[in-house]
C-alpha cells in the first residue's frame, strides 16, 4: 500500500463536512484520500512517507472545464484580437497548416503548463479535427501528460456531415468518464444537426459541451436554448460554454434541465461576449465552473481566471465571495465534468488530486485568510507541489519526469513551421481581418 502523509499544512478542503483547518494532516492511501484531521494519530501513519506541508496551503487541484489546448504554440499572439479576428486567425489561417505532430506538441505542452499551475483535471475542448490523425495525436499527448484529462471531441469542424463513425472510433479508446462530445451547436450548424449530435452522444453515453454566447451575431429573435429545450436536447449532461447574453427565461430553462455552464472571464471580456455570467447563473440555480478557453488570447492559469471573475462580479453587484470562486474552480468544475464523486475536494474516498501553495512567498505572506489569499493574490509561482491520484508530479516548484528544454525546442519549431506556411508574424504585428 502506497501511503503519504501531508503534515501540518493549512487545509482548504472545499468539503463542508471537513471545513478548513488552520493546521492539519491529510493521509493518502493508494492514490485516494484516507483521512483528514487537525492531527492524525502517529500510530496510524507510522509507515507513511511524510511530506512536510508546514507553511503551505493544501487544497484540491483546480478543474479547468474548457481549454482549446492545441493552440498552445501561439500563446499571447491574440491578446488584442476580437472574437471575429480569433476565428479568422486560429481556424481560418493557422489551423489548416496543423499536422498531427503540431497538435501533439500543443496539447502536451499545454497540458503540462496547466498541471504546473495546479490544474489537476482539465477538459480539452478539441476542434482541430481536420483529420482523424489530429485527434489521435491530441489523445497521445493527453495520455503522456500527467494529470486527469477529459477529451471533448468536436469532430465536425472540418464540415463532414456524418461524424458518427469518427466519434465512435475515438469513444472506443477512452474510459466512460474520459470523453465528452463537443457539439457543433447552434453557433456553427443547424438545429437538425445539433439534434443528431446529441442523439449520438446519448447513444454512446457521452456528456455534451456546446458554445453559446452573445458574440455570435445571431439573427434577431433566434433563441437557441429554447429551441434545444423544445426538441428535448437539454439535460443534466449538457454544459454550455460561456452563456453570455442569454435571455433570463432561457437561463431558467438551462437550470430546470440541470445543465451546467463554464465561464471564461478573460476571453469573454476581451472579445466582446458580454459580462461573465457567474453571478447570474448562480442566481438562477446553476453552479458555474471556470475555464481558460484559449491561450493565444488569455493566460493559462486558474488564479488569474478566478481573480478576473471575482473582480467583475463584485463590481457588477457586490455579490459573491472569494470562496464561491474557489468552489467554481474546484468542486463545481468537477461536477461540470461529471467527476464530482472522484475529485474536486479533499474528501475521504476521493482521488488525492492536491496542490500545495507556498504561503511563505513574499507575495502572499502573511496568510491569515487562505481562501481570500488564493483568489486575491494567488499566482502560479506559489504552486510548490502537485499530486495527481497521490502521485507527485511536481515537488519543490519543479515538474518531475518532464524534459522541458527538449519540448520547448520542438514547440518553437512547430510554431515557426505553421507561421511560415501561413505567412504570418508571431510578434503581435499581424492583425487578422474581421470576417
Amino acid at each position: 500500500m502506497m501511503r503519504k502523509l501531508l503534515r501540518g499544512g493549512m487545509v482548504v478542503s472545499m468539503d463542508p463536512a471537513v471545513g478548513d483547518l488552520g493546521q492539519g494532516d491529510v493521509l493518502i492511501e493508494d492514490g485516494r484520500i484516507a483521512a483528514v484531521a487537525t492531527t492524525l494519530d502517529a500510530a496510524g501513519t507510522a509507515d507513511a512517507e511524510v511530506v512536510d506541508a508546514t507553511g503551505k496551503i493544501v487544497m484540491p487541484g483546480f478543474v479547468d472545464t474548457h481549454r482549446h489546448t492545441w493552440q498552445t504554440a501561439f500563446r499571447g499572439i491574440g491578446a488584442d484580437w476580437t472574437f471575429d479576428q480569433y476565428g479568422v486567425a486560429m481556424h481560418g489561417t493557422l489551423r489548416p497548416h496543423y499536422q498531427p505532430e503540431d497538435v501533439y506538441l500543443g496539447n502536451l505542452l499545454g497540458r503540462i503548463e496547466a498541471l504546473a499551475s495546479g490544474v489537476t483535471t482539465m477538459l480539452d475542448w478539441f476542434h482541430c479535427s481536420d483529420r482523424p490523425e489530429n485527434a489521435d495525436a491530441a489523445l497521445q499527448a493527453l495520455r503522456e501528460a500527467p494529470g486527469h484529462s477529459v477529451f471533448c471531441y468536436c469532430a465536425g469542424m472540418a464540415g463532414e456531415p456524418d461524424i458518427a463513425p469518427e466519434i465512435t472510433r475515438v469513444r472506443s479508446q477512452l474510459p466512460d468518464d474520459g470523453m465528452v462530445l463537443g457539439l457543433r451547436g447552434p453557433q456553427l450548424t443547424t438545429m437538425d444537426t445539433t439534434a443528431a449530435d446529441v442523439a449520438l452522444a446519448r447513444e454512446l453515453g457521452l456528456r455534451v459541451s456546446v458554445h453559446v454566447h452573445g458574440a455570435t451575431g445571431w439573427p434577431s429573435g433566434h433563441r437557441p436554448i429554447a429551441e434545444m429545450r423544445d426538441r428535448g436536447l437539454l439535460d443534466d449532461r449538457t454544459t454550455f460554454v460561456h452563456g453570455n447574453g442569454i435571455s433570463d427565461d432561457q437561463v431558467a430553462m438551462m437550470a430546470d434541465a440541470g445543465c451546467s455552464v463554464t465561464v471564461s472571464p478573460d476571453v469573454e471580456l476581451k472579445m466582446g461576449f458580454g459580462w461573465p455570467e457567474t453571478g447570474r447563473m448562480l442566481a438562477a440555480g446553476i453552479r458555474p465552473s471556470l475555464s481558460i478557453d484559449d491561450c493565444p488570447s488569455a493566460g493559462g492559469d486558474m488564479f488569474s481566471t478566478m481573480r478576473t471573475a471575482f473582480a467583475v462580479q463584485r463590481g457588477l453587484d457586490g455579490g459573491l465571495t472569494a470562496r464561491d470562486f474557489v468552489e467554481f474552480a474546484t468542486v463545481d468544475g468537477a461536477r461540470t465534468c461529471g467527476l464530482d464523486a472522484r475529485t474536486g475536494s479533499i474528501t475521504v474516498g476521493k482521488d488525492a488530486d492536491l496542490i500545495l501553495l507556498n504561503a511563505e512567498d513574499p507575495s502572499v505572506f502573511p496568510v491569515g485568510n487562505p481562501v481570500g489569499t488564493i483568489v486575491a493574490a494567488g499566482h502560479p509561482g506559489l504552486v510548490d507541489s502537485v499530486f495527481v491520484a497521490g502521485r507527485a508530479v511536481k515537488r519543490d516548484g519543479r515538474l518531475l519526469g518532464v524534459d522541458l528544454p527538449a519540448l520547448r525546442a520542438r514547440l518553437l519549431e512547430s510554431r515557426e513551421r505553421i507561421a511560415t506556411a501561413a505567412g504570418i508574424a508571431v510578434d503581435g504585428s499581424w492583425t487578422p481581418p474581421a470576417r
